[in-house]
């Protein structure tokens, strides 16, 4: 009594185009992350926003004790009106000078003085002008107000402390759109890529979630370091993505899928079809009398659910993609040819 023969479903490969691409662990990051300082000093009378929370451009944050820088404008302020009156005086002094001068009913000396004394008041109005315009910024700068559009962070004092200008921290701020990914490749990585990666022979940036979802919004190049840093041996990269409804926030750990450019001549199957063994990866091919052997390959990146196989097959190899588990090399089988468009999940071009 003869056992029946296994039967097994084929694919006959035949070379394809694929997308280069490679991937790696990356992490957010604000696309601008700053530090927010009093311009002025004082003591802080209020917080304006909340913790955690988007803020806008121009929006009022915290407030310093306005009253000093009041009192400050309003001193220079009268020395300004003060002063203009002198100049005015200086002005009508120097035209009735000219007048009598001309006459010669006043020497020429007496002219000059008059024409100094204006000088010297004018100089004096312009340098108060200045004061009053540094002592209204000051007291503007008592209501510190957000740089960018972000998310505000925790509040580094309370209300009632006195703050140093320029020196002290009130919060931190992060624009986090767009946001900004930072990652890196090996030298290994990107000898597929011919080279370092940069933002012209980069064409998409795919960011993969920590839920192993794509993310909506394919991203871009935005720096790409020009050497490999000798210590690490990579290529360090950082990429912008929209995100405006902020579901993107920095310091997340994700990956990200670069891609770049194409290449052919290569093969594409199934991963259920590639098995491991101690010796490396390798497949059942069935040949022209019926019989598997295993051919030993060398496999590239994972194209949606197939692999990429670089080494190891030739087109028309007749590859066994299921009941791998009952297979042996030398048996003979029953091989059943698959469609490709059935079998392969995605990257035929």
């Amino acid at each position: 009594m003869s056992s029946e023969v296994l039967r097994v479903g084929v694919l006959q490969i035949e070379p394809v185009n694929v997308r280069l691409s490679a991937e790696t662990i990356a992490q957010t990051e604000g696309a601008k992350e700053i530090e927010i300082r009093p311009r002025v000093g004082g003591i802080v009378l209020k917080r304006h926003y909340h913790e955690g929370m988007a803020v806008k451009a121009g929006e009022p944050m915290y407030l310093i004790d306005p009253a000093p820088f009041r009192k400050v404008l309003a001193e220079v302020q009268a020395e300004f009106l003060e002063q203009s009156i002198q100049a005015k005086k200086a002005k009508t002094e120097k035209e009735r000078q000219e007048k009598l001068v001309a006459e010669n009913f006043v020497s020429q000396r007496s002219y000059d003085n008059a024409v100094a004394d204006l000088m010297i008041a004018e100089a004096a109005l312009h340098a108060l002008k200045a004061r009053v315009q540094q002592a209204e910024l000051d007291l503007s700068y008592a209501t510190v107000r957000a740089p960018i559009d972000g998310i505000a962070g925790r509040s580094q004092i309370s209300e009632g402390t006195l703050v140093a200008a320029n020196s002290s921290v009130l919060t931190t701020m992060a624009q986090i759109s767009p946001i900004w990914v930072r990652f890196s490749f090996s030298d290994n990585e990107l000898v597929r890529f011919n080279g370092r990666l940069n933002e012209g022979n980069v064409e998409e940036v795919i960011l993969i979630l920590p839920d192993g979802t794509e993310y909506s919004v394919s991203g871009a190049i935005n720096f790409a370091a020009s050497e490999i840093d000798p210590l690490i041996g990579t290529q360090q990269l950082r990429a912008t993505f929209d995100n405006p409804d902020r579901r993107l926030l920095p310091g997340q750990f994700v990956r990200v899928r670069v891609i770049s450019g194409e290449t052919d001549d290569v093969f594409l199957l199934p991963q259920v079809a590639v098995m491991t063994s101690d010796l490396g990866r390798y497949v059942y091919v069935v040949d022209n009398n019926n019989v598997t052997t295993t051919r030993q390959i060398t496999v590239g990146e994972w194209v949606g659910k197939d692999w990429i196989i670089l080494e190891g097959l030739q087109a028309g190899d007749r590859v066994v993609v299921n009941n791998l588990i009952r297979l042996s090399s030398g048996m003979t089988v029953n091989p059943e040819l698959l469609d490709a468009s059935e079998v392969l999940s995605s990257g035929r071009k």
